[in-house]
């Protein structure tokens, strides 16, 4: 009898352990993700100065960039992100950060903030990438974002709230959605949205890349503003020999008023070509943001720095052309000199209303990497202002630049 009591002793707890075996299981799995991550650094150290044919005295800046993340491991699919954002001015603040400091002199949109830049958890599952909370949205590499980005030049980077989605379940096939309750913006500012980003890109095609994309943009605090821009683009390359590869995009977009906007219909226009030879790329482009005196189309949420020039002349199309629009016909040579990547671009800039001299602009730009985790750089943007009338003034900008990353 004893031994029978013995055995059923045994067995019962036997029995328990493995009852309690997958509970302490999924808790060590759950740990493990939890603690066994990934944490990333980055700090961008950068002088800026800004000099304008106007009253504005010139701006010089010196700004650190810092940013500190986690990103977990993942747990039956699930993960998280968190990501702490920066930017001290290390100088004498003389410039105007448009964040109330600094008036009197020209703009460097670079202010004192700490936020947090991104905070979302992480889906991964059935050919499909959810995000949801705050983080950083762009559908093409940089500098590409033309339409929606992170412009990720200005030290305080933008991002989103909101949930998002990626799915890959059809071949050769990416669909996007976003929908954004909140934009956090470069000079540290928050905007209430209610939009859907809907980007579809196809890259079966033995000749190039296929998207199409609508944006629905509602900006509750200037709902006259919001607006929807549907479009589509075609980009590729094709080698014609060994040594030479031949580049093209035509892209076009229609942009017109959504919910209680007020602008009218204007579309927009993108034709490139060129060739990479050995290393070294040169393209023509030619962009047109069509205007008709009161309205222009404009990428509200796109990384614009990146576009019709780095002196940021530009930067709004209905603004700073008084709603002309703006045709930019630019020319493109990237290459490598001594190690270090050469970036150089010549624009020549017309109202698309009335046909006015908007003036041109020549940018110029030298940066290195070393051993993957440091690069320094050197820019320079001269832009020449054009006909009296649209009020624009010269413009030069020079900035030296250094950067680590883990």
């Amino acid at each position: 009898m004893k031994h029978t009591n013995m055995k059923l002793t045994v067995v019962a707890a036997s029995l328990g352990l493995f009852a309690t075996a997958p509970s302490v299981m999924a808790e060590d799995a759950f740990f493990e993700a939890l603690t066994g991550g990934k944490v990333s650094f980055s700090a961008r150290a950068r002088y800026e100065s800004v000099e304008q044919d106007n009253p504005s005295q010139d701006a010089d800046a010196y700004t650190l960039r810092t940013t500190l993340g986690y990103k977990t491991g993942a747990f039956h699919g699930f993960s998280g992100f968190v990501e702490v954002e920066d930017v001290s001015d290390l100088g004498n603040g003389d410039y105007n950060n448009l964040a109330g400091d600094g008036a009197g002199y020209s703009v460097i949109a670079d202010p004192d903030d700490t936020e947090m830049n991104q905070a979302y958890l992480q889906y991964n599952g059935f050919d499909t990438e959810f995000k949801f909370g705050r983080q950083e949205i762009t559908y093409r590499g940089a500098p590409f974002h033309r339409f929606i980005g992170t412009v990720l030049w200005r030290q305080n980077h933008q991002s989103f709230d909101g949930l998002t989605l990626t799915n890959t379940s059809i071949a050769d096939t990416e669909v996007n959605y976003a929908y954004i309750n909140k934009r956090h913006t470069i000079t540290g500012t928050t905007q209430e949205m209610d939009s859907h980003l809907v980007n579809l890109k196809y890259k079966g095609l033995p000749f190039g890349t296929l998207e199409g994309y609508g944006y629905f943009l509602e900006f509750e605090e200037a709902p006259t503003t919001s607006s929807k821009t549907l479009g589509l683009r075609f980009s590729g390359a094709k080698a014609v020999s060994e040594d030479v590869k031949v580049i093209y995009t035509a892209e076009f977009a229609k942009q017109d008023d959504y919910k209680d906007g007020t602008m009218e219909d204007q579309n927009y226009y993108l034709g490139e070509v060129g060739a990479k030879y050995k290393g070294w790329l040169a393209k023509f482009s030619y962009e047109m943001q069509e205007g008709d005196g009161t309205d222009a189309f404009t990428t509200p949420l796109g990384t614009n720095h990146a576009f019709q020039g780095w002196a940021d002349v530009f930067l709004n199309t209905t603004t700073f052309t008084g709603g002309r629009g703006l045709e930019d016909m630019y020319f493109t040579v990237v290459g490598k000199v001594l190690g270090a990547k050469v970036v150089a671009v010549y624009h020549d800039f017309e109202t698309d209303q009335d046909g006015l001299d908007a003036g041109n602009e020549f940018d110029i730009l030298a940066q290195k990497t070393f051993k993957e985790h440091y690069t320094v750089g050197v820019k320079y943007s001269d832009y020449d202002a054009g006909d009296a009338a649209l009020n624009l003034v010269d413009t030069e900008k020079f900035w030296v630049y250094g950067q680590v990353k883990f």
